[in-house]
């Protein structure tokens, strides 16, 4: 059986040699579980946000002679070790592997000096590995760990998300330091009927220490704290994983639990969480690490949580002079920046165009694998992107999403169509963006309306012939990946032509000079109060006479 995956080796390696900072490479992740879901299923989000091409590939469930290892490679490429492999590895699809298991993840980083420069394990590696030997989210956090335990962990502190079709865990993990063993961890059920988010922050606090069946953790990961000067019980009190290792700034909880606090305010209104904890605002109560929400979710809803500006709060980056006189709520890198010594920082929502591609990994019990399995891929801008199905059973990739080069430019590529639909939308934002939307809509909705119809043809289908009906499987992922593609290519060729020389065409195709919006006019004028007046009065003026 073949399935897809994305090239972690390629799109994520160069993740490990960046130090946390606003602005520095990072993703977000939302965790549903079957009972928050409307249809059972459970969901996980993954953005990838960083100057990388990503590209898909097959790689199918192998086995493998006794002997046979495994090379885990640094990023040029270098052997570092070969561990051996198993008898059989799975296949995996992106970040889903044939038995609908999915791992997403975000780095935290913690303290920079429990970096183990001397472990095997960098976490790309880590989640591909783990992909191909396990089946459920309670394998996986034991492969992870025995990997990590037996072979070393080199990246700095990482948070991943676990998610099967029945469950859905948090792993939180950072090495020992240089020279040390291992790593520390702790693992954490979320409890059926309760979504989570996670995004470039630790964020386990305290945990259970005697309930195997809801909390796991490494042997030494409060006595190691404590022997580090990173926790004190009488100073302390109680252990908080997330405080030990991964103490914050106020600069650095705005980076990171804005996103988690954005995601809760919108599935659980009722629930008023306060902006002060991401204010930093000393005292504020912290974020729990999951929630109740309002009504349950389903896929869309889901895409729509990660699709935010912060739009209609205090922080609402389409608005303001920042937003420039269109509202357009990206702002040029880095995120930091003094003036007059003074330090500032524009905030980072979950949608950013800095991000490469992400991923909605739906999970099923009741289906076969290779039709419960559904991976919604999008690429660039999770605000502009169009997500489309790749189920797990597929052999082929759509041929725009593999291969390519950040270097250059192609139409043939997925990800350069939509950068560039969502670069050129940046001349008139608040005009383009709805565009964009409509097709967006268009698209995403009639996915949903096929799927259920879709997937009962294919599944009488497999009962009888389950090679045929994955080819049906994969016929009908390439084609609505391809089909989306070329629909957004007529995109941003109408965008270009309809929004072309400051003018907008109408319905007609008549060019309309438009203009800029009032408030923006009445800031520049705030500014330059005389630069551009003319006379109150309207008479003519004549010139002199030679």
């Amino acid at each position: 059986m073949h399935a897809l995956r994305l090239s972690f080796a390629l799109l994520l390696a160069a993740f490990s040699a960046v130090s946390f900072a606003p602005g520095a490479f990072a993703c977000t992740n939302i965790l549903v579980t079957k009972g928050a879901s409307k249809t059972g299923s459970t969901l996980l989000t993954y953005s990838v946000d960083g100057p990388f091409h990503p590209s898909l590939e097959v790689i199918p469930a192998k086995d493998h002679v006794p002997g046979a290892t495994f090379d885990i490679t640094d990023w040029n490429g270098k052997v570092r070790l070969r561990i051996p492999q198993p008898s059989h590895t799975y296949a995996i699809f992106g970040i889903m592997n044939e038995h609908q298991l999915a791992i997403g993840e975000t780095t935290f980083d913690g303290r920079p000096e429990l970096e183990n420069p001397d472990g095997a394990f960098p976490y790309w590696t880590l989640m591909d590995v783990t992909l191909q030997r396990a089946r459920t989210a309670r394998e996986a956090i034991k492969v992870m760990t025995d990997l990590v335990a037996e072979f070393g962990y080199c990246s700095t502190g990482e948070s991943f998300s676990i998610v099967d079709p029945n469950e859905a865990w948090i792993l939180e993990m950072i090495g020992p330091g240089k020279g040390g063993h291992g790593a520390h961890w702790v693992a954490i059920r979320v409890p059926d009927g309760a979504i989570a988010a996670h995004a470039n922050r630790a964020r386990i606090g305290t945990f259970p220490l005697k309930d195997p069946e809801n909390c796991l953790y490494s042997s030494e990961v409060v006595s190691f704290a404590q022997a580090k000067g990173y926790y004190d019980p009488k100073r302390d009190g109680a252990f908080r994983f997330c405080e030990a290792y991964c103490p914050a700034t106020a600069q650095e909880l705005r980076y990171t639990e804005t996103r988690v606090w954005s995601v809760f305010r919108r599935a659980a209104p009722t629930q008023a969480f306060s902006p002060d904890y991401h204010r930093g605002v000393p005292g504020a109560k912290r974020y729990p690490l999951w929630i109740t929400p309002d009504h349950k979710l389903d896929a869309a809803d889901v895409m729509a949580l990660m699709r935010d500006h912060y739009e209609g709060t205090p922080y609402d980056m389409t608005k303001g002079a920042d937003a420039g006189p269109f509202g357009s709520p990206y702002r040029a890198r880095p995120m930091a920046f003094k003036v007059d010594a003074k330090a500032y920082t524009w905030e980072r929502p979950i949608s950013t165009p800095q991000t490469a591609c992400s991923y909605l990994a739906e999970c099923r019990s009741w289906l076969p694998d290779a039709i419960g399995g559904v991976l919604w891929y999008g690429l660039d801008d999770t605000y502009t992107t169009c997500y489309f199905p790749l189920y797990a059973g597929i052999s082929a990739v759509p041929p725009s999403c593999a291969g390519g080069s950040l270097n250059r430019f192609s139409w043939d590529g997925a990800f350069w169509v939509f950068s560039l639909v969502a670069n050129y939308a940046q001349l008139k934002y608040s005009y383009m963006v709805k565009d964009i939307q409509t097709v967006q809509k268009d698209l995403e909705s009639r996915f949903f309306r096929f799927q259920p119809v879709f997937e009962k043809a294919v599944l009488d289908l497999y009962k009888k012939d389950p090679q045929a009906a994955r080819q049906i499987l994969t016929d009908y992922s390439v084609t609505s990946g391809e089909m989306v593609v070329k629909r957004w290519r007529q995109l941003g060729e109408s965008l270009f032509a309809r929004y072309n020389d400051g003018y907008v065409q109408d319905a007609k195709g008549h060019s309309q000079e438009l203009g800029y919006p009032e408030d923006w006019l009445r800031e520049v004028l705030r500014t330059k109060p005389t630069a551009f007046k003319l006379p109150d009065d309207d008479r003519v003026v004549h010139p002199e006479s030679y």
